[in-house]
């Protein structure tokens, strides 16, 4: 991981820089976020969510842990993720002869939205408590390489986060964010579900752009290019526990999800870069996922690299308007992973 950087000397990304969040009297990510986060406490009762304070004063929302959460607060998840950059919506297709929601994410600031906030990129961990950090607050904290490639300052006076858990955060874990990000607790709001729930399911399923974007990342592709993106993913069903669920939602993205990237990039990068895009160009593609990691022993980093990413990705050239598909869906895989079945649709 972390071989390609986007390019520092690019006009065009200088010029997306002056034009980003927090700019030119433009809200930062945590700003824009933590109005959506406050609009989900006013409605806590309707989100099915429950607000707990730490004794320092940070409040914590479990959308999924303790409370039943549901597809709201999978909405509001994602839309925190996202730093409400992207307008997320849930609808309904088929899989197989099943009924499934799909979510879909559409955006016209694709890096900011999905790397400089939604990726979960940031591991915490304070003692035996583990939680996958995701969210703008990774922008305050600035503790992945990934800002230096993006050339990201983010300034903000509170922060707001997503934590993939089955546990609500204590004292010691707050008082490390804080920490870390620089603010006051009061300051601090963090949103909690475990994969396995529904809300949970659905932040993590709403990353079919963010896994394309990487990938790019990943092939040196220069991100300010990316002018618009719009994707789509099936939400599995609950899973009986945390394992099903990882496997369940990476299948979702792997081989089952669509993304349109818009870009000015030259017509030969497209066609260069684009067929190396899709999860299919992996040694590992074309099994549930649960059952790759159980071939590797559970070891997250024995497996190919080049698989994290949506099953098709189509790039349309915003000046010229030449389309170019890559990649496949698996339906079969899918509907084992979701439905222990070996048809197809």
């Amino acid at each position: 991981m972390g071989r390609g950087i986007a390019r520092k000397s690019s006009k065009h990304n200088a010029h997306r820089t002056d034009e980003r969040p927090g700019a030119k009297g433009m809200d930062s990510l945590n700003e824009r976020a933590w109005r959506v986060a406050e609009q989900a406490l006013a409605q806590a009762d309707e989100l099915r969510i429950r607000v707990h304070h730490s004794g320092t004063g940070a409040r914590i929302v479990d959308c999924g842990i303790a409370v039943p959460g549901g597809w709201a607060a999978g909405l509001v998840l994602a839309r925190v993720c996202l730093a409400d950059l992207a307008q997320v919506h849930l609808y309904v297709d088929r899989l197989q002869d099943r009924l499934l929601p799909w979510v879909q994410v559409a955006t016209d600031w694709p890096v900011e939205a999905c790397m400089a906030s939604q990726y979960a990129g940031w591991q915490i961990q304070v003692g035996t408590y583990f939680a996958m950090g995701s969210g703008p607050m990774r922008a305050l904290a600035r503790r992945e390489p990934l800002f230096e490639r993006l050339h990201w300052q983010e300034r903000s006076d509170c922060a707001v986060g997503v934590l993939e858990t089955g546990k609500l955060p204590d004292d010691a874990v707050i008082a490390y964010l804080c920490e870390r990000l620089q603010v006051p607790a009061s300051r601090l709001l963090v949103l909690a579900a475990p994969t396995r729930s529904i809300a949970g399911m659905m932040q993590v399923v709403a990353r079919s752009v963010e896994t394309a974007l990487h990938k790019l990342l990943e092939l040196g592709f220069d991100l300010a290019r990316v002018r618009s993106a719009l994707g789509r993913a099936p939400v599995p069903p609950s899973a009986k526990d945390d394992f099903q669920a990882i496997g369940r939602s990476n299948d979702a993205i792997l081989y089952g999800a669509e993304v349109i990237l818009y870009t000015d990039a030259a017509e030969e990068t497209i066609e260069q870069l684009g067929p190396k895009v899709p999860a299919a160009v992996s040694r590992d593609f074309g099994q549930p996922f649960a059952e790759i990691l159980a071939r590797y022993h559970g070891d997250f980093y024995r497996i190919d690299p080049l698989l994290f990413s949506p099953a098709q990705v189509q790039f349309v050239h915003s000046t010229s308007g030449r389309s170019w598909l890559f990649g496949r869906r698996e339906w079969t895989v899918l509907a084992h992973s979701f439905f222990g079945s070996e048809r197809g649709p």
